[in-house]
């Protein structure tokens, strides 16, 4: 079973309110899939015959609000990051959470367990500069240190180019307006690349974070357009794996988006939205209930044949 795991920065799961653009924005391409339902807080715990979304605590027991460090920490490591702080982190790593990530890393166990794996997010020249000194300091994301900590390359707007690659914002609009020369895609057109890529590896990342930053914000116009992009390249995600070789995997750090009434994070759950083997969705359902759940999870969806998971369909039926 292949794994293709979405990482989208500052979604949580909200209420119908007049300030979650979940909410208020038609998202056809998530109704679709969770049968005329959407990425709210009602709908935990929903089993479709396509997809299920499970509501997932980011506080992780720790008073404050949820942050991006300890959270994406978590998620990558399987390890309860702000428990080991004692305290939420937002921004990027310190230097307990980079050991904790070298030693830890999520291509790092995927890898010595015989896994093919990838991140598929392309960067910018500006930090391949930095990557031959060894990437000092502390200013980069979790996801850039579990690929260099996990052994894995990583990809260039060259890679984009070719196909080989996605940027962080889907469509690669941000890189024309810092006017690099690469194609404007829809949407669809990358989902499409994605899969196509994914088909390559038994685990593949891609993150989204201009969610995040339009939460940051508070702008009802950039969330929509957010919204507008997720909903299609969600729902095209959706509707091109095959339920039989491969499971979607989607989730977040930490609320934000779903409540533009502030501008900070929220005590929100999380979504862990999964498209895939109704089975399978079934038997990981209970092991799903905080941020250090998604790692395991995994090792589990990627088993899954190997180790005869299909005999436990007596048990679940």
């Amino acid at each position: 079973m292949r794994l293709l795991f979405i990482f989208i920065d500052g979604v949580g799961l909200g209420d119908r309110q007049a300030d979650n653009p979940f909410y208020y924005n038609k998202t056809p391409g998530l109704s679709g899939l969770l049968d005329d339902k959407g990425l709210l807080e009602e709908y935990i715990n929903y089993v479709g015959t396509r997809a299920s979304l499970l509501g997932l605590d980011a506080t992780l027991g720790i008073e404050g609000l949820p942050q991006s460090a300890t959270g994406q920490a978590s998620i990558f490591t399987g390890v309860n990051a702000a428990a080991l702080l004692g305290r939420h982190l937002s921004g990027f790593p310190d230097n307990l959470l980079r050991r904790l990530i070298a030693g830890k890393s999520l291509f790092k166990q995927l890898k010595a367990r015989g896994f093919r794996t990838a991140f598929v997010n392309a960067y910018r020249p500006q930090f391949f500069e930095s990557l031959r000194s060894g990437l000092p300091g502390c200013r980069y994301s979790c996801s850039t240190l579990v690929t260099y900590y996990g052994g894995l390359p990583f990809y260039s707007i060259d890679d984009i180019k070719a196909g080989r690659a996605l940027y962080m914002d889907i469509t690669n609009e941000v890189l024309r307006h810092m006017e690099f020369d690469v194609p404007l895609i829809t949407p669809e057109e990358g989902a499409q690349r994605l899969i196509r890529l994914s088909k390559n590896y038994d685990f593949c990342l891609f993150e989204y974070f201009l969610s995040d930053l339009a939460g940051h914000l508070g702008d009802h116009l950039e969330a929509d357009y957010v919204v507008s992009i997720l909903d299609r390249f969600i729902s095209t995600l959706a509707n091109q794996i095959n339920p039989d070789e491969e499971m979607l995997v989607l989730t977040s750090d930490h609320g934000n988006l779903e409540d533009l009434t502030q501008r900070d994070h929220t005590l929100n759950k999380v979504p862990a939205l999964l498209v895939g083997d109704l089975n399978l969705r079934r038997y990981i359902h209970s092991g799903l209930n905080d941020l250090t759940d998604l790692l395991p999870a995994s090792l589990t969806i990627l088993d899954w044949e190997r180790s005869a998971g299909h005999s436990v369909n007596d048990m679940i039926n």
